[in-house]
């Protein structure tokens, strides 16, 4: 299929009730039925991410038309056929060798040009890529495509860096698929157009909207952010008490708030078998348990026990069922910008229907979040009516973004010093699961998030031992590896996080990001220190 094909195939899932056809996706699945299921069953490649980023060498035609006549015969060998039909994917960052004794701010300086992808008009034939009009910054490893909520966490040291160009580019890049899709998908790839990830554009926007041109940037910016808002909430007003609709909920009271959603109900291209044979061990039906694992995917927490059931397996996953207070919290700053977007364009009375709002999200935040006997923030479990009994870092994210009372916050950081601090830094959760986003992993978005969050309620001592003991961990192991990677284990220093579909990944955009932020951070206060 032509790539103008596949775009125009991509976008009839704009067109209401085609959203929840994903059939109508040219993905790899589409592309090479039969075949595709027996090269993921089969486990040809360790990772079921590699296939579904191939390239032909031949039409899709013509290759399915060449395992037909192959598959029947004596001897066929499928992981041969493969490697003559399609080729493997690069990556650059398996390639590249650091110069430990340059240091790790060289390092950094140059990983953002090994990460860097020039723009595309086209991708090739039969890509699953989907091609941007300027360039961007991928996170490494098996990721070979931009990520929504990875990019936020790498701008971030981008801007640290000098290199806003870069970062201009890459917020056009989310507006221009906004305009495309309606949304801002997983990733730039067709089978990720079911779903989006943590919605960070409004604060992506943010990083341009400052100084003198805030004004012209928050103007520019203002129909992609509603474009994306419009996604989030759409349903949301024909819902009533307790009823959720795609990315939508409506609490019992009344108000308002949102989901983790994905629209296909079909193993996720990228982790077939793992998605088969994970469905086999779930009473859930098949649809319900795809659903459930796909939402978790568009959280960007894949996997937690956060999403399992009382089992605390994956076979009890039931991320539709939570109303997630991160989420509900990114929410918040989107429409936050929008109010300020709208007062930029003239729009006061718009303004003020944004503001409100915000202020009710920000209040349903409080009554259906909080928990008072913790003193942390938690996800609302929507069918049961009540708080989920798991404690995450999600609970920072109303302290970061100011929903929290000073009182409240308090209370979290208190938590966060009992519970979740660690060595290296802090835990994404307490259990240990073998998943992950659970102990002993720490990300560094969620580091960054929890100190950033701590700072805006005057909590420096914690936030500097956290921000102190991560940056360190992340020194170390570059000192001993010359990597970056994408999680660390915070609790045993001496070893390499793990948990998950696929090995340990470096590179890694988001970490560098965070690193040179939180450094340059500590470096200022510092000098303030000395100045004094």
């Amino acid at each position: 299929m032509h790539t103008k094909n596949l775009w125009a195939a991509a976008l009839l899932l704009l067109a209401g009730p085609a959203l929840a056809q994903p059939a109508a996706q040219p993905t790899p699945r589409r592309l090479y039925p039969g075949l595709f299921e027996a090269v993921q069953l089969g486990r040809v490649y360790p990772d079921g991410k590699t296939f579904v980023d191939m390239l032909p060498t031949a039409a899709p035609a013509a290759v399915l038309a060449a395992y037909a006549k192959e598959k029947g015969q004596p001897g066929f060998d499928l992981k041969a056929f493969a490697k003559r039909y399609f080729y493997l994917p690069t990556t650059d960052t398996a390639q590249y060798r650091s110069n430990i004794q340059a240091g790790i701010r060289a390092h950094l300086d140059t990983l953002w040009t090994v990460l860097r992808r020039p723009a595309q008009a086209t991708a090739p034939p039969y890509s699953s890529l989907l091609p941007l009009p300027h360039s961007y910054v991928v996170p490494g490893g098996r990721f070979r495509e931009v990520y929504y909520w990875d990019s936020y966490f790498t701008m971030l040291g981008l801007r640290e860096a000098g290199r806003l160009t870069q970062v201009r580019d890459m917020v056009d890049n989310f507006a221009y698929l906004i305009d495309k899709l309606g949304f801002i998908p997983n990733g730039n790839r067709t089978y990720y157009l079911t779903r989006s990830q943590p919605p960070f554009f409004a604060q992506m926007v943010g990083l341009l909207a400052t100084g003198p041109d805030s004004t012209a940037v928050l103007t520019r910016y203002r129909p992609a952010l509603a474009r994306e808002y419009a996604y989030w909430m759409a349903g949301a007003d024909q819902l009533k008490p307790g009823q959720a609709d795609r990315r939508a909920v409506r609490l019992p009271g009344g108000e308002r708030l949102n989901r983790y959603w994905d629209e296909s109900d079909q193993p996720r291209e990228e982790s077939y078998r793992e998605d088969v044979e994970a469905a086999k061990l779930s009473k859930q039906p098949p649809a319900q348990f795809f659903h459930n694992v796909r939402a978790a995917a568009a959280s960007g927490w894949d996997f937690s026990t956060r999403w399992f059931g009382p089992a605390g397996q994956l076979s009890s996953i039931h991320t539709t069922d939570l109303v997630p207070v991160d989420l509900n919290c990114l929410l918040l700053v989107l429409e936050q910008t929008l109010a300020r977007a709208s007062r930029a364009a003239g729009q006061p009375a718009e303004a003020s229907q944004y503001r409100q709002k915000a202020l009710a999200r920000a209040t349903a935040i409080q009554r259906y979040c909080w928990d008072a006997q913790a003193g942390f923030f938690v996800d609302y479990d929507l069918p049961q009516k009540k708080l989920a009994s798991i404690r995450t870092l999600a609970g920072v994210f109303p302290l970061t973004y100011g929903v929290a009372t000073p009182a409240q916050a308090r209370a979290v950081a208190s938590r966060l010093q009992s519970e979740f601090l660690r060595p290296g830094g802090v835990l994404t959760t307490t259990n240990a699961s073998h998943q992950q986003w659970d102990a002993p992993n720490g990300w560094a978005p969620l580091q960054y998030l929890t100190v950033a969050g701590l700072r805006r309620y005057q909590l420096p001592a914690l936030a500097d031992t956290i921000a102190h003991r991560w940056t360190t961990l992340n020194v170390r192991v570059f000192g001993r590896t010359g990597r970056l990677l994408e999680k660390y284990n915070v609790e045993d220093l001496s070893r390499t996080a793990g948990g998950g579909e696929y090995p340990l990944q470096d590179g890694f955009g988001w970490t560098n990001g965070v690193l040179l932020k939180l450094l340059d951070e500590q470096r200022s206060r510092e000098q303030r220190r000395k100045s004094l």
